[in-house]
């Protein structure tokens, strides 16, 4: 048995240049998705925390109060190491600069979706914790700037998300496979349980929307009648499995094999999930798991980002349903 803090130390060794840095951001996560466990285990007994907050995010929408507990934990944990020089979330309108002597030291910056699906926490579906983890490239012992967080996502560090559900896990990549932790409550320890975790080429199911069919792009109408459409050769027709909560869809497709598309439509033309916070952290985990992210025509990894609260169109999952639905993308293109 294994336990997520012998396996940061294990892995510390691959990372050098790091100095134990690395590893203590990751320590940082692992203690907010704790609290942010207990509390979301709490909810339905807890009138304080369930709920709209009152107020809106930088996008207009509505924050529930645990989307504002979340964010606020993932801070604090952040700023009591002092591991990282900014924080970014899609909680917040801007970037925060760390402002202490060896915050600034700091080498690395992260970004995080604090409470992904949070709009189905008061209806005990899962949810979870997205983050993602760069390399500043403003000079050491300077306050962070706007460039260290615009940057593609192939120069992410380390990415992952927490998904708490029947059980609460933590599943990371620093560019050398994905491994996945359950967390054991009566132990406080989050153990390795899911070592090397590879998504099937080939899945079973399609994840998207399908109450908003008539807003699609055509090449979107298409793949999702081709999922449809029953064929033995190709094991079609595929199940249709929608959370709502991109942590719980990716990860079940992580699993089990699957796509997940969240694209254009009339009602979001760029698209509804934020690139540095949903669309980077996602994609690199499906390409070291062996599948592969795209907003349609271009890999989600190689996207130059130009705002912080960019939004961006989302293919991910098993590389044949990907490619496939690339294929119809670009077959009808409007």
């Amino acid at each position: 048995m294994k336990t997520l803090g012998e396996f940061i130390i294990e892995k510390q060794a691959e990372y050098p240049q790091a100095k134990g840095e690395l590893s203590g951001i990751l320590s940082s996560i692992r203690l907010a998705a704790k609290f942010i466990h207990r509390e979301i285990n709490h909810a339905g007994l807890s009138k304080d925390i369930l709920g709209v907050a009152g107020s809106e995010n930088i996008q207009g929408e509505a924050q529930m109060k645990l989307d504002v507990f979340a964010n606020e934990t993932m801070k604090k944990a952040l700023i009591a190491r002092e591991e990282v020089a900014g924080f970014a979330s899609e909680e917040d309108d801007t970037f925060i600069s760390f402002d202490t002597e060896r915050s600034r030291n700091a080498k690395y910056i992260l970004m995080t979706d604090p409470l992904d699906g949070s709009s189905n926490i008061d209806v005990n579906v899962s949810v979870g914790t997205i983050f993602s983890i760069y390399k500043r490239v403003s000079p050491i012992g300077t306050p962070v700037t706007m460039e260290d967080f615009l940057q593609e996502g192939r120069k992410q560090v380390a990415a992952g998300y927490i998904t708490y559900g029947s059980s609460t896990m933590l599943v990371y990549t620093t560019g050398n496979g994905v491994n996945g932790f359950t967390y054991e409550p009566s132990l406080g320890l989050f153990i390795l349980s899911h070592p090397d975790m590879q998504m099937p080429e080939k899945g079973k199911y399609y994840s998207i929307n399908e109450g908003q069919y008539v807003t699609f792009p055509q090449g979107v109408k298409r793949f999702i009648k081709y999922c449809q459409e029953s064929d033995e050769a190709s094991k079609r027709p595929y199940s249709s499995r929608y959370i709502g909560s991109l942590v719980s869809d990716f990860h079940r497709n992580l699993l089990k094999g699957g796509i997940y598309i969240y694209p254009t439509s009339t009602v979001y033309p760029n698209g509804k999930l934020r690139l540095l916070y949903e669309g980077n952290p996602i994609a690199f985990l499906a390409e070291q798991a062996g599948g592969l992210a795209t907003d349609g025509i271009n890999p989600i990894l190689d996207i130059k980002p130009t705002t912080l609260h960019q939004r961006v169109p989302f293919f991910t999952g098993s590389k044949e349903m990907v490619e496939k639905a690339v294929e119809f993308m670009q077959e009808f293109s409007e």
